[in-house]
């Protein structure tokens, strides 16, 4: 029974750096990150041009994340029941048509906002299978003891991507229009399809055989949140940034156009600035990861982004709004990289990747804080609405406090397992 609780015996791995498997994951990561952040900036820019509407900008971050919270579970579930290599195909290869049926409106000059919203849910499905799916492998491969340097590096990887993404998405916008955006979007979806058809199925868990529904995935994830203070804390925290944190990256083009009055270029600079500051953060976090305590950096991470967005929605000086962003960026890494290291190394070895879908879920109340940022800002202005959004999550952690202090906790020994409903 014991032996279920621990990470299967295996041979000696490579060096993570060494590891093709990993290396696969890593390049999906960072392609994939590059196109997300490249559509984010463009559709913003596109849409706040068309419509002059902040509500509709961070409407569109919202529909990509509204399919964490639909989606998360049911995804893990598949996982369950499917390789997760063939998920992880088939999904980027739906991004890819969807690309290209883009692309072809594109030409015929057709394209309107909500083929942008469409496509932006639809990048959502796959953003949704990113924790139990691809990541979740990850851990898988890296086991518990490397599991935040590998994180780290995931955060490099794909942070050296995501400041590029936005600095393209403007450049190519400016001089070429949205189809040159979806053009290159789809060129480079072809190397991210290469390298997951390289991918290897791992060997069949327990999980695995046991095939279960997305019901008892919740359920599951559910009584190991219940068992251990440090993942509730973990959970709520995540919350609690994707509702009054995250949600002011949104206000950036809206900021950037109205406040700071810069064209499409420009925007997209002002945008890739936090990118710089999370993949510096992530370098500094893979050297001393394991050197720090991981729950101490993953709030005060939280809270000095909420401290550092009161600055941005105050800022009408260029030079400093970038200096924010990219303090903000650093800020954003420390939460990353520590929020997927707690999640893991706090749940159940059995029961990791319902914690996972769980953690999706969590990330997924995030169109709750877009629509609400948007909403605040058609009404107040851009820079009010990221200032009340920002003192509203720094006084939901000082109510809280008691609960999300307990991430400071160190993880317990895993217990027995039992299922959900058959006692404590």
């Amino acid at each position: 029974m014991q032996r279920l609780l621990t990470d299967p015996i295996r041979p000696t791995p490579p060096p993570i750096h060494r590891d093709p498997q990993l290396r696969r994951l890593w390049a999906v990561g960072m392609l994939m990150s590059m196109i997300r952040w490249l559509e984010i900036l463009a559709f913003a820019v596109f849409t706040y041009d068309q419509t002059k509407s902040a509500l509709w900008v961070a409407s569109l971050m919202m529909l990509r994340l509204l399919p964490l919270s639909l989606f998360g579970l049911a995804l893990g579930a598949l996982a369950s029941h499917m390789s997760r290599r063939r998920l992880l195909i088939t999904t980027h290869a739906g991004l890819f048509a969807t690309c290209l049926l883009l692309l072809i409106v594109s030409a015929f000059g057709a394209i309107e906002v909500w083929h942008l919203a469409a496509a932006s849910f639809v990048n959502g499905i796959v953003w949704a299978g990113d924790m139990p799916l691809r990541r979740a492998l990850m851990g898988d491969l890296a086991g518990h003891g490397r599991m935040a340097q590998v994180m780290s590096l995931d955060a490099v990887v794909a942070n050296a991507c995501r400041l590029i993404g936005p600095i393209l998405g403007g450049l190519l916008l400016a001089r070429g229009g949205l189809q040159a955006v979806l053009l290159c979007v789809a060129l480079l979806y072809l190397p991210v399809l290469v390298a997951l058809g390289g991918l290897a199925d791992p060997p069949q868990t327990r999980d695995a055989a046991t095939k279960p529904t997305i019901r008892d995935l919740l359920l599951r994830g559910l009584y190991a949140a219940r068992e251990s203070r440090r993942l509730q804390a973990t959970l709520w925290i995540t919350i609690l940034f994707n509702l009054f944190g995250w949600p002011v990256l949104s206000m950036i083009p809206v900021i950037g156009r109205d406040q700071l009055h810069l064209d499409a270029q420009g925007v997209g600079l002002l945008a890739s600035l936090d990118g710089i500051g999370s993949l510096l953060g992530a370098l500094a976090l893979t050297s001393i990861a394991r050197h720090l305590r991981h729950g101490p950096v993953y709030l005060g991470a939280v809270l000095l982004f909420l401290a550092l967005q009161v600055a941005f929605a105050w800022s009408h000086h260029l030079l400093l709004t970038g200096a924010i962003l990219f303090a903000i960026g650093v800020a954003q890494a420390g939460f990353a990289v520590m929020q997927s290291t707690l999640v893991y190394t706090s749940a159940p070895a059995d029961r990791r990747a319902d914690v996972m879908g769980l953690t999706t879920m969590c990330i997924g109340v995030g169109p709750l804080g877009f629509l609400a940022i948007g909403w605040l800002a058609e009404r107040l202005g851009a820079p009010t609405a990221a200032l009340t959004c920002a003192l509203s999550g720094l006084v939901a952690v000082a109510l809280t406090w008691p609960l999300c202090r307990a991430c400071f906790e160190n993880p317990r020994p895993a217990a027995s397992p039992q299922e959900p409903g058959g006692g404590g």
